[in-house]
């Protein structure tokens, strides 16, 4: 619940997908997850998990979507918390999602903890759209999402740290994978 005590604005349907159509410079998401159980994925999932080839034009819309910020000059960066050994979900990421997303043009970094504390990042994932606006994305435990809040009032200057504290810790999803 916001700290000034008035109701969260949760995000959903045409509200959010409306923050990636119309962000004007960047859009940049910090997962922190090592699980994520969304409902959306669940068959793809399964399905990697069982060894199935990825199906062809697997994650299209959002590849588009990426191509279409990329050509207009918008950036999509994302930095991805991992901790070895991967989870299953965390493979299905590197072997299914993150290789498309970064060839639609996504700079998908990767900020790998193993063995060492934590820089100093939130466990809290969230998107942060044009450096002035902040959305957390709530889960529970299991990687559930449990809904999508517009941060009001937010510090951006933490926000700020926090991703560049990402990027500086993290590796290029390419060199990582090598």
């Amino acid at each position: 619940m916001p700290v000034d005590g008035s109701s969260p604005v949760l995000l959903d349907g045409d509200a959010w997908q409306a923050y990636f159509r119309d962000f004007k410079h960047s859009a940049f998401r910090l997962e922190v997850h090592q699980t994520y159980t969304m409902p959306a994925e669940a068959e793809t999932v399964r399905a990697f998990l069982a060894g199935a080839e990825k199906p062809d034009g697997f994650n299209a819309p959002w590849h588009h979507t990426i191509r279409d910020h990329a050509a207009a000059g918008r950036t999509m960066t994302r930095a991805k918390v991992v901790r070895r050994p991967l989870t299953p979900y965390s493979r299905y990421l590197f072997e299914w999602c993150i290789p498309g997303n970064v060839a639609a043009g996504e700079n998908y970094h990767i900020v790998d903890v193993t063995g060492r504390p934590n820089p100093g990042l939130p466990e809290q994932d969230f998107w942060l759209f044009d450096e002035t606006t902040v959305v957390h994305l709530n889960y529970r435990p299991d990687g559930t999402q449990i809904n999508r809040e517009l941060v009001q009032n937010p510090d951006m200057g933490k926000y700020l740290a926090w991703r560049d504290l990402a990027l500086e810790n993290a590796v290029p999803f390419s060199a990582y994978r090598t």
